[in-house]
């Protein structure tokens, strides 16, 4: 497996103004230099509230889509104290590098999804809605048209600033600008252009409550994009693969990833020779 760091900023030319992340790691099952299979992509998004980036829904969910035959990459993105529009800046320039260089990566450059987890999953959704926002096109100009993912996996998201909202997420992401929690509340956000979606979550999260999730869908619903929702009777929040690499233990839940992948595959999410 060929595993590389590359720095987003660098890369595009972009300055930081201070403790920012934008970092993306791959993981390739070939070499770069001798592809010999050409594969989906998989970008993953932990989350953390947007506080941290948890380990565990990092590196173990890359290799987890790379057994079923993707190439898969995993983002660090800035945390609090920085806000927004860095997190949304840096998921952009992780898509879009995944694309401009899908030839030396050896993957299919319309077939690339991402997946994110619980703030993650809120992350992910804006790259799924919010491709388009002004802060995008001002970083990557021209390469803002590589942004958007093919299609979304959204794992007990943050999804609504509302009633139902994960509160400790948007006050990291938005402060207290309540004119930006209502704009990047993402059941808002949904258009006909938006990327398919893949939604999961169960039905006690005691952190992130599943309505996130329904929201999420009836917006989908509403606009007329592809999307497939499942609620899970019961689980923890963060359950991640729901493994016990990932520390809880759920069966039922583990059936997530092989549902996501039959998802993808029935999408064109596929190896080729």
């Amino acid at each position: 497996m060929f595993c590389e760091k590359i720095d987003l900023y660098q890369y595009f030319g972009l300055k930081r103004q201070g403790g920012e992340q934008g970092y993306l790691n791959t993981y390739l099952p070939e070499a770069p230099d001798y592809p010999t299979r050409v594969r989906p992509a998989m970008l993953v998004i932990a989350g953390g509230g947007y506080g941290f980036v948890s380990p565990r829904e990092k590196e173990c969910v890359a290799l987890a889509y790379v057994s079923q035959g993707f190439a898969a990459f995993t983002l660090e993105y800035s945390v609090a104290p920085i806000s927004f529009p860095a997190q949304l800046i840096e998921g952009a320039m992780a898509m879009a590098y995944i694309r401009e260089n899908a030839a030396k990566l050896a993957v299919k450059p319309d077939k690339i999804a991402a997946v994110g987890f619980s703030a993650g999953g809120h992350l992910t959704g804006m790259l799924a809605t919010c491709f388009d926002r002004a802060e995008v096109k001002a970083a990557l100009k021209e390469k803002a048209a590589l942004v958007r993912p093919d299609a979304v996996i959204l794992s007990y998201p943050v999804i609504t600033g509302g009633e139902k909202a994960h509160r400790g997420s948007f006050d990291n992401l938005c402060g207290d600008n309540t004119e930006l929690v209502d704009a990047l509340s993402l059941e808002n956000c949904v258009t006909e252009q938006s990327s398919p979606a893949f939604i999961w979550a169960t039905a006690d999260d005691n952190a992130v409550p599943s309505e996130n999730s329904l929201f999420m869908a009836l917006a989908y619903k509403t606009a007329g994009v592809p999307f497939e929702l499942h609620i899970f009777e019961s689980g923890v929040h963060g359950l991640s693969l729901a493994t016990e690499e990932t520390s809880w233990i759920n069966e039922p839940v583990q059936k997530w990833v092989s549902l996501s992948v039959t998802w993808l595959k029935n999408r064109g999410f596929v190896l080729s020779d």
